[in-house]
């Protein structure tokens, strides 16, 4: 018996249209609003104190105590390469259910604020556009047409890896 070899997944050519479709939670960053799957939202909430770790890359804000349990926190304006801005009373931290070899990681994201929960068809995603060559997108699923505007779905495990938080992971275990 042969084995089939199957078409792989890019950026620009999800394997299953249909799996994108779904609940989303849009956030905002600056103007852009962002979108991210509502069932890997643990909570929402106010942004608090956080604890600075040394030695840690710029976009890693350190960590907070969450009911008991350690999280690392991040602000997705800095690590997307954005400038940074004063918090607001919107600003809020929203923490991700993310999966990294098979095991379940909390964490944190610093957002400019939270702005709807969109139920989204598949007809409404469309791929991610080829920006051109050098450019790679893991981190994007798709672009949701909603309206005249165009939300940005992002693949929450691909954005919240453990590797951008340099010696961080070894303190929280």
């Amino acid at each position: 018996m042969q084995a089939t070899q199957l078409p792989q997944a890019s950026p620009t050519m999800p394997l299953d249209f249909s799996k994108r479709a779904g609940k989303y939670l849009i956030f905002r960053l600056g103007v852009e609003e962002f979108g991210t799957e509502v069932l890997k939202v643990r909570e929402i909430m106010g942004l608090q104190d956080i604890t600075a770790i040394p030695q840690v890359p710029p976009h890693v804000k350190g960590v907070i105590n969450l009911r008991g349990k350690v999280i690392p926190v991040i602000d997705l304006r800095l690590k997307f390469g954005m400038e940074s801005e004063e918090y607001t009373p919107r600003t809020c931290i929203i923490v991700m259910r993310t999966h990294e070899d098979n095991e379940e990681l909390l964490i944190g994201m610093i957002v400019d604020g939270v702005v709807e929960v969109l139920n989204l068809t598949a007809s409404d995603i469309e791929d991610t556009p080829d920006f051109g060559p050098g450019v790679v997108t893991p981190y994007l699923t798709g672009m949701a047409k909603i309206k005249d505007s165009v939300k940005i779905l992002l693949d929450i495990d691909q954005v919240l890896s453990s590797n951008d938080f340099g010696v961080l992971p070894t303190l929280i275990q």
